[in-house]
């Protein structure tokens, strides 16, 4: 028990890092040198075992896209003070034949945009949409965070377990696990997955706006989105936020996602 409160302790003191873009200090004590080279390993891992479509428009298509938000990532983190702050990312853009309504962006750039979305995004424009979020999870160290927040709370529930098996409620130590991993689950773990979700969001329109493409099809890529979705999760159980209430906080980011983009000179939109 000693131990682990040592542990945990230790933990906590090493976990602040600010995040970039909201100026707020965040849970995430995986160091970039021992995120990255996981992540690189398992896109790699991925590519070897997935069809990677390329020399076509749509393959184009997601590599100039996934340039222009690096682009303008990296434009806004070194005008803001964050020079530097992506030396260690390796950018790489793929499309992958698959039915699946996803693209995802692993730690360090790595992003997989599967065919099965694009129907949806219809437009570069709407396509930016989707990258920019997903290039937003990885510059505010998301899965960092997740990987963070999942190492604490095995921790506390090693530490629950420990502690009710030395004494006189011993009995309980199994009612404790099942209470533990539920009440840690809908209490911390899934609002935290919405919590960055709903900063991605904020993070990647604000970036497609600087790369030139327009804010307002945030929330109509969202739109369409919802129309071929089947029915939602109800949000406590979600690991994000409804599609509803991302919608309406886009639709009010809009404007100040353009007047972000108008200081680096970003006044037309695509």
């Amino acid at each position: 028990m000693k131990k682990l409160i040592i542990i945990s302790i230790l933990l906590l003191a090493s976990a602040c890092k600010t995040n970039p873009f909201t100026g707020k200090s965040t849970l995430n004590f995986m160091p970039n040198s021992k995120v990255f080279p996981m992540a690189f390993s398992q896109y790699s891992t991925f590519l070897e075992s997935n069809k990677v479509i390329t020399n076509t428009n749509e393959a184009e298509m997601v590599k100039k896209v996934g340039e222009r938000i690096a682009k303008a990532a990296k434009l806004w983190l070194d005008t803001n003070g964050y020079k530097g702050y992506l030396d260690d990312y390796r950018w790489e853009y793929n499309l992958v034949d698959s039915p699946e309504v996803n693209a995802w962006c692993m730690p360090g750039g790595k992003i997989v945009v599967y065919t099965g979305i694009l129907p949806i995004t219809k437009t570069e424009a709407g396509l930016a949409v989707v990258m920019g979020h997903e290039v937003a999870h990885a510059l505010a160290d998301h899965g960092a965070q997740r990987m963070s927040a999942s190492t604490l709370q095995q921790i506390g529930a090693v530490a629950g377990s420990l502690a009710l098996q030395t004494s006189k409620y011993s009995a309980y130590t199994e009612q404790f696990m099942a209470a533990y991993g539920l009440g840690t689950n809908l209490g911390v773990m899934l609002p935290f997955s919405r919590s960055n979700e709903t900063e991605a969001d904020a993070i990647g329109i604000q970036i497609m706006a600087i790369a030139g493409y327009d804010p307002a099809e945030a929330p109509e890529l969202w739109k369409r989105m919802s129309a071929k979705g089947s029915k939602s999760t109800p949000t406590l159980l979600s690991t994000h936020p409804s599609d509803e209430s991302r919608i309406r906080n886009l639709t009010a980011l809009v404007a100040k996602a353009k007047a972000e983009a108008a200081k680096f000179g970003v006044n037309k939109f695509q």
